[in-house]
């Protein structure tokens, strides 16, 4: 397979030994690309233009400004593209300079308000900190109606459209559906957290997307307290996933009146919590 670096940056070729029984022969392979992103921001604090280091990620290259975007908005350091001025990047670095006058709420900057699986820091009060800095968990959700055929297509759609999956065989993909099953946006990276963070930087900039209260997100992998915790920031309604979710997104999907299903393929899904305002329909 001929690829493009400077058109797929996300993947590499490589020569590799292969053992085939006795035999050993030589060949190239696709490889997912892995390298870390650091994410400063610039701001004045009245007295001063002052610069901090916000995060570093281990991400896929590429979307670069979506994923700082994303990143600090999920993690509530800033509420609305209106608190950004410019984005550029200086190689590996993605530099946010903030409008005038903003200040961002860096309380949030050290991650103390969700967790991971290999944080292993959560619990009421992490929960509760999200509710403190989510915009849109107040807002009345519109009654949807979600068809169960459609539902059942949308991972092969979401497959179709995995471009650097299909080469590599090594990347996670949040996609945005609408309600009728159309693929809005897609975005793929080595850590389901970053490819949900560049989904959502993306339609930061949209006008009028913000918040995704009338959308389907599908994960191609598992559902875990971190991707919960994104979609309740972006005001997501209906999260779907390929794989299983953990206890943890289940108790924040319910504490949020999240539709969450999970193990989603060919005919089936499980219902690990049914909105309030979410209606399953059969075809009829």
């Amino acid at each position: 397979m001929e690829i493009n670096s400077l058109e797929m940056p996300s993947i590499k070729q490589v020569v590799i030994s292969r053992r085939d029984g006795l035999s050993i022969s030589e060949f190239s392979d696709i490889l997912s690309v892995e390298e870390p992103l650091e994410i400063k921001i610039t701001y004045n604090t009245g007295k001063e233009r002052t610069q901090k280091n916000i995060s570093v990620t281990m991400r896929t290259p590429g979307n670069d400004q979506e994923l700082a975007a994303g990143f600090l908005f999920t993690e509530g350091i800033i509420s609305s593209k209106e608190d950004i001025k410019t984005i550029s990047n200086i190689g590996n670095t993605v530099i946010v300079e903030l409008t005038e006058g903003f200040m961002p709420n860096l309380m949030q900057s050290d991650r103390n308000f969700y967790t991971t699986s290999s944080c292993g820091v959560c619990g009421k009060d992490s929960i509760q900190s999200i509710r403190t800095v989510n915009a849109f968990c107040h807002l009345n959700k519109p009654q949807l109606t979600l068809p169960t055929d459609l539902l059942f297509q949308l991972p092969d759609k979401l497959r179709e459209a995995q471009r650097g999956f299909a080469a590599s065989g090594g990347l996670h993909a949040s996609g945005l559906f609408s309600l009728d099953g159309k693929l809005l946006l897609l975005r793929e990276d080595v850590g389901r957290h970053n490819a949900l963070d560049k989904l959502i930087g993306a339609v930061l900039f949209e006008e009028g997307l913000m918040p995704l209260n009338q959308h389907v997100l599908l994960l191609s992998g598992r559902a875990s307290f971190e991707l919960i915790q994104k979609a309740a920031m972006a005001g997501i309604s209906i999260v779907a996933a390929i794989g299983a979710p953990s206890s943890l997104a289940v108790e924040l999907a319910k504490e949020f009146d999240i539709t969450l299903l999970g193990f989603l393929k060919e005919n089936r899904f499980n219902i690990y919590n049914a909105g309030k305002n979410v209606l399953f329909a059969n075809k009829s």
